[in-house]
């Protein structure tokens, strides 16, 4: 070509209809899936016109139904007028008068134009025009809105989000209908030119996280976004802490509420995860279903599942600990049974426990990614057979398999998925001081995790409140869930906090009788 890239992007068209039409060729050579399509839409004026598509980004049908109002119709208007006439603002009639999509746009610079093609539009190039004509045809395949995969539930919508951003967008409209609710529009990555929208609430959102939201969004220098997952890194507090200070999820309902509490949510093209910030720890234990059964059923099941946390972080390190340096405070009875298991193993108490925890780590690894058929089978009968095995040979002790079994189990029962990331790293920190250190080593590691965990911010917001600072109206949706006709206030996190969230006086009751 003789010019680079960069120089010909940086073009705006003439009225030269070869010039426009090389242009663009010259741009995207070597693409065989770049189809060009040249015809007259007005023979006895010679009026040619060329128009350049990506096969498989669009709606074939679309173009079809575009090129015949060119045809057929043009003529019709354009048939008395001279050729002075008629070579002005030519692009601008024929949107008005002839083309009849919904999205028509006007380009004159050829970066917008290269952009738009690669983003499943069609342009279309006029002979005599230095405006082109954009027409949105985009037609790709896509997955349908199914269930989620990662949280599923019992009771509760079953919808989830998909890699098209506008499906997604549209899915929270339908739940907040409020003209309050609101989408900014941004670009990142230079290659992936990646859409992300933002939603928040104008009347909830907090003062500034928007403008903060945007800014972090503006830094990011990268060269495609290919997930959401790479904004979620790039946007975070704390880049090197095991906690993760954004929250991700498939399901629209969670986004839906995460915006009524007057937080952000940004939405990726090609992600069918969206992020919510700012985020709270407390928020990885609350599951969906917590909110469409009743407060007591949704209470309980949430008590659980902080239960199961505490397990899955510290189970198998105390077990270490206390077997290794505090035996004194076992029952008699229960530390001869352990004894009595351990009489064969060859190995200390700490290294016991790192063989069996990596093994379930594998294990759980290797079932999620095999083929799902074959993984469920894999990753159960790989721990029955594992286990048995390993206790017949005598290299670990049936109370150890018990320990780190309920620890898996218990990490389960974590709803987010990437939280559960977190305590998986932490556990063997834990495990490794106190299997050398005992209690010392335990507490030392265990504090210096709650320092860093106080010291984590999301987005200016405390990671752990409303625990920390402890906020009292808050604490009706923490730990337990109080009933809905007790949640009459919003967060603290809302801009309109005092607002009432449900009228007073709505606890029901039997009618009264006469």
């Amino acid at each position: 070509m003789g010019k680079s890239i960069e120089e010909l992007l940086s073009r705006n068209f003439t009225t030269s209809y070869q010039d426009n039409k090389q242009l663009i060729q010259d741009i995207l050579i070597d693409n065989t899936d770049l189809n060009i399509r040249e015809f007259y839409f007005h023979e006895q004026k010679d009026i040619k016109i060329v128009c350049f598509f990506i096969d498989g980004l669009v709606n074939d049908t679309k173009i079809d139904t575009v090129i015949d109002s060119f045809i057929y119709q043009a003529p019709k208007l354009l048939r008395d007028l001279d050729v002075t006439t008629l070579y002005n603002n030519l692009p601008d009639r024929i949107t008005k008068h002839i083309l009849h999509s919904h999205a028509l746009k006007l380009l004159t610079k050829v970066e917008e134009a290269i952009e738009a093609i690669l983003s499943g539009d069609t342009l279309f190039i006029i002979d005599k025009c230095k405006e082109t004509i954009l027409v949105s045809t985009r037609g790709w395949s896509e997955r349908s809105v199914s269930e989620p995969q990662t949280e599923q539930v019992v009771i509760g919508p079953r919808d989830g989000f998909t890699e098209n951003i506008r499906t997604n967008t549209a899915l929270v409209r339908r739940r907040i209908r409020d003209p309050l609710l609101s989408f900014k529009s941004t670009t990142v990555g230079k290659s992936s030119k990646t859409t992300i929208n933002i939603a928040y609430h104008r009347g909830k959102v907090k003062e500034g996280l928007v403008e903060e939201v945007m800014e972090r969004l503006d830094k990011i220098k990268i060269d495609a976004i290919i997930d959401s997952g790479y904004i979620g890194e790039l946007i975070e507090d704390a880049p090197l802490s095991p906690f993760t200070t954004v929250q991700t999820t498939e399901r629209p309902d969670k986004v839906a509420a995460a915006i009524l509490e007057g937080r952000a949510a940004i939405f990726v093209d090609n992600s069918p995860f969206v992020i919510m910030v700012p985020t709270y720890f407390w928020q990885f234990l609350q599951a969906s279903d917590d909110y469409y059964t009743r407060y007591m059923v949704g209470s309980f099941f949430r008590i659980i599942r902080y239960l199961a946390f505490i397990i899955s972080l510290v189970f198998t390190s105390i077990y270490v600990m206390l077997v290794s340096f505090h035996q004194e405070m076992i029952p008699t009875s229960l530390a001869l049974t352990i004894a009595s298991g351990r009489d064969v193993i060859p190995f200390p108490v700490l290294l016991e426990a790192l063989l069996m925890e990596i093994s379930f780590e594998l294990m759980r690894e290797a079932g999620l990614r095999m083929p799902k058929p074959v993984g469920q089978a894999v990753s159960i009968v790989g721990s029955l057979v594992i286990g048995q095995s390993a206790v017949q040979a005598g290299l670990v002790s049936p109370f150890m398999v018990i320990v780190v079994a309920t620890t898996g189990i218990a990490s389960f029962a974590i709803p987010n998925y990437t939280a559960s990331f977190a305590i998986r790293l932490v556990r063997f920190p834990l495990l490794i001081a106190s299997g050398t250190l005992g209690l010392l080593g335990f507490s030392v590691v265990f504090t210096l995790l709650a320092i860093h965990a106080l010291s984590l911010r999301s987005f200016g917001e405390s990671y752990l409140a409303p625990a920390s600072p402890f906020q009292p109206s808050d604490q009706k949706d923490t730990i337990i869930r109080v009933p809905w006709w007790k949640m009459n206030r919003l967060p603290n996190l809302a801009k309109g906090k005092k607002e009432e969230r449900t009228n007073r006086n709505q606890k029901p009751h039997p009618p009264q009788k006469e």
